[in-house]
C-alpha cells in the first residue's frame, strides 16, 4: 500500500511493501530533479534537506545519466558517473540513489535477505528491453537474490487511463511479456497500454511473487498537482524521483 508522509515539512510517498529499506518517491514539494531556472534554489534546498535526512554528504548522493536503456549497473566505491544507465543496484550502506521520471515507470526492488535494493527506470524503451527482469537477474547473479523474495514497488507513472501509444510501440510492449491478458485495448480507435501492468507482469515472470509487489495507484498525468508529466507539461524537465538508502 502506499502512503505519503513528510521529511522535514515535504511531501514524499512510500510503500509498506518496502519496509526495511530506507526509501521514497519525491513529488512536486520535494523535488530534487529539474533543468527549470526557477526551481534550482528549491532542488537545491530539498537535495540538502534529503542528505540531512540521510546523514550522507551530497557526494554520496549518486544519480546515473539515463537515456532510456535497459543497461543495469551496480553503485561501485569511488565511482559517481554512471552515463547511459537506466538501472542502479546498490549495497554500499553510505550511499543513496535516485533515479528521475515524469510518465515512465519507476520500480524499487529490495532483496531484504542480502540488504540491497535498486531503482529502475522504465519508460516505454526501458520496458521493451526488459529492464525489470534484468535488474532482478543482476541482483540474483551478483549477490544470489531469490527472485521469490524480492519485494518491489512500482511508482507513480502514466497510467493505463491516460497512455495511448502507436503500433510500434504497442508491438514492442508486448513482446516483453510472456502473458499480454489485460495489458491493452483499443479506445475509439486509438491503442492504450498499462506501462505499470506490463512491468508488473515481467516482475512476475522473473520469479517475484503477486503479494511482494506494489503497484501505486496514481497517474502522473491525472494526479499532476502532485507529480510531473512529461505528456501534460508539454516536455518539462522538472522530475520526481525513486530514491533508496539502505
Amino acid at each position: 500500500m502506499f502512503y505519503f508522509e513528510e521529511i522535514k515539512g515535504k511531501k514524499v510517498l512510500k510503500s509498506s511493501i518496502l519496509t526495511g529499506l530506507n526509501h521514497f518517491f519525491t513529488t512536486r514539494e520535494s523535488v530534487i530533479k529539474s533543468k527549470e531556472p526557477e526551481y534550482q534554489d528549491l532542488v537545491d534546498e530539498n537535495k540538502s534537506l534529503i542528505c540531512d535526512y540521510f546523514g550522507i554528504n551530497k557526494s554520496d548522493l549518486i544519480s546515473p545519466s539515463q537515456t532510456h536503456t535497459s543497461n543495469v549497473e551496480l553503485v561501485k566505491q569511488n565511482v559517481s558517473s554512471y552515463p547511459d544507465t537506466d538501472g542502479l543496484i546498490l549495497s554500499d550502506k553510505s550511499k543513496a540513489i535516485y533515479l528521475n521520471f515524469a510518465d515512465c515507470t519507476p520500480i524499487i526492488i529490495y532483496d531484504s535477505k542480502n540488504n540491497i535494493g535498486a531503482v529502475s527506470h522504465a519508460g516505454w524503451r526501458g520496458t521493451a528491453g526488459n529492464i525489470a527482469t534484468k535488474t532482478v537477474e543482476k541482483m540474483s547473479e551478483m549477490f544470489g537474490s531469490d527472485p521469490s523474495n524480492l519485494r518491489a514497488a512500482i511508482g507513480p507513472a502514466i497510467s493505463f487511463c491516460c497512455y495511448n501509444v502507436g503500433e510500434d510501440v504497442y508491438k514492442q510492449l508486448m513482446v516483453s511479456v510472456r502473458n499480454q491478458e489485460r495489458l491493452s485495448e483499443i479506445r475509439q480507435g486509438n491503442i492504450f497500454v498499462d506501462l505499470k501492468g506490463i512491468n508488473k507482469r515481467q516482475l512476475l515472470e522473473a520469479g517475484l511473487r503477486e503479494n511482494n509487489i506494489d503497484v501505486c495507484p496514481y497517474c502522473t498525468v491525472c494526479n499532476n498537482s502532485l507529480f510531473f508529466s512529461y505528456r501534460k507539461e508539454n516536455g518539462t524537465t522538472n522530475r520526481h524521483s525513486a530514491v533508496i538508502k539502505l
